[in-house]
């Protein structure tokens, strides 16, 4: 009977549709293989499923894949189950990190700035529309349902692009590295500037200035720039809560560091523009 029970629970198991669409006015659509593990997987305990996506071998019978992963990891916003995102959020995001090429070059011993750089890029853009989709429905994110591995190649395209134009724009101010201290000059910037507290702030021409603003800023800045309008904490004492600084593996210190520097670049370009 029980047998019998489960298979009803996952037939009825009700797989949420995507919503974003083609060209043609078509929604896009999973696998069909992908559709059905997921209904299966549905009326799994957390442990059990949490136990599967930890399988990284894809030939094992077992293996989760990624696509899937990030049904799950969409799925626990709407029970608002943190623990459940954490964890399906550590998986999926290793997974991404091991697909990616490593700084090292063959012999172990050189780097390779632009693959380093590449390879934050495309984790740094990935976790950015994770963490936008939590926070509300983000329908770039559901071509990782459809084709994973393209969606991933797809960010390393642009990735490589940026990587050029990224190190062609002038320098931004430095900072030191080992103690995570501002220069004076960014601290003076900065101030106690708030792009997002602005009186103006409601005007269209400014909001349409600052996002000009911000998407010029160094990638790193720009990522947690965003993060921060969308309303996620740098740092908790909760560790279930995600945070800025455990999604971009970064230090406390090191995010309001570069918090900061954003700040200073959007105040000066936005004094720029009212200059003019």
């Amino acid at each position: 009977m029980k047998l019998e029970a489960d298979a009803h629970r996952a037939d009825e198991a009700v797989v949420t549709p995507l919503r974003k669409r083609r060209l043609t006015g078509e929604l896009y659509a999973r696998d069909p293989k992908i559709e059905a593990l997921i209904a299966e997987l549905v009326v799994l305990p957390r442990d059990a499923l949490i136990a599967r996506a930890a399988i990284t071998k894809r030939a094992d019978p077992g293996y989760i894949p990624s696509e899937c992963l990030v049904y799950f990891l969409r799925a626990s916003r709407h029970d608002n189950n943190e623990a459940g995102f954490e964890r399906v959020y550590r998986i999926l995001t290793e997974r991404v990190l091991r697909s990616l090429p490593r700084a090292e070059s063959f012999d172990g011993e050189t780097e390779s700035l632009t693959r380093g750089i590449i390879r934050d890029k495309v984790f740094g853009r990935f976790v950015e529309l994770l963490s936008a989709d939590r926070a509300a429905y983000v329908d770039k994110v559901d071509y990782f349902e459809v084709r994973f591995d393209g969606a991933l190649a797809s960010l390393r395209r642009d990735a490589q692009e940026q990587a050029w134009r990224d190190e062609n724009r002038s320098q931004p101010l430095e900072f030191d590295e080992e103690s995570g201290e501002l220069s004076p000059e960014v601290e003076a910037a900065a101030g106690v500037y708030d792009p997002f507290a602005a009186s103006d702030f409601d005007d269209p021409a400014y909001r349409l200035r600052l996002d000009a603003a911000i998407e010029a800023l160094p990638t790193e800045q720009s990522r947690i720039i965003h993060m921060l309008r969308q309303g996620f904490p740098i740092d908790s004492k909760e560790p279930d809560v995600m945070t800025i600084a455990k999604a971009l593996g970064r230090s406390e210190k090191t995010v309001r560091t570069y918090r900061d520097k954003a700040f200073a670049a959007l105040r000066t370009a936005m004094a720029d523009g009212d200059e003019r």
